[in-house]
């Protein structure tokens, strides 16, 4: 019953967030935005008997990451890139530990595809960048290698938990580089729309990764 309302709660205020940034109503968005992340944490509180400390981490700092970005300033958006850059380390971590093995040939083929996207958008903003370039580079590197480990993870174990961090990973990338592109490139309300669906979308897939994680062991 508690997990029923958690998820509720987490999709209402989802919901109003992104009808917020749809009609354009920065109360809205500053009311429910940070709830999201909370009511996630909730939800993966209320899902398991034992708390990977670690996930829960990750959703603070990407909590911490929601709030900052909430205001305007070369600061605050700073402050946000670095706690989702803190984030994506644990996220990292979490799928680094689920690899046992893995061969010369997977890593090739898993960094093949992160890295020509990241070096596309690289390309593609670069001189828009000018003192950014080198944080949205580290982030950007970032990213992709929780990409390329949840690829090796996947072709690994072809499992269901692996599939939805992967495909976590690949949309948490997409949503990040529309939001690059939206900021440094060209803006438009569509994208702010975009961001926030693939970005909750992303949270979503790899909470439910971690839950399947947690009822196999």
């Amino acid at each position: 019953m508690i997990k029923k309302i958690a998820l509720f709660v987490f999709i209402l205020v989802s919901v109003i967030d992104i009808v917020g940034i749809v009609f354009k109503e920065p109360s809205l968005i500053f009311l429910f935005k940070p709830f999201i992340l909370l009511s996630l944490l909730f939800l993966y509180s209320s899902s398991v008997l034992i708390r990977n400390k670690w996930y829960v981490m990750a959703l603070i700092f990407s909590f911490f990451g929601d709030v900052f970005l909430l205001y305007p300033g070369e600061l605050f958006f700073m402050m946000g890139l670095v706690s989702f850059l803190l984030a994506h380390f644990i996220y990292i971590k979490i799928v680094v530990g689920r690899i046992n093995k893995t061969s010369f040939t997977k890593i090739i083929t898993s960094i093949i595809p992160f890295f020509i996207v990241f070096s596309l958008l690289i390309l593609s903003l670069k001189d828009s960048l000018n003192e950014m370039l080198l944080p949205v580079i580290i982030y950007g590197l970032t990213i992709s290698i929780f990409g390329v480990v949840s690829l090796i993870d996947f072709q690994n174990t072809k499992s269901k938990k692996s599939l939805l961090m992967l495909i976590g990973a690949i949309v948490f990338m997409i949503s990040d580089s529309v939001l690059a592109i939206n900021k440094f490139y060209n803006s438009t309300h569509l994208f702010e729309v975009v961001i926030m669906v693939t970005y909750i979308l992303a949270q979503y897939l790899i909470y439910r990764s971690m839950i399947l994680k947690t009822e196999e062991s």
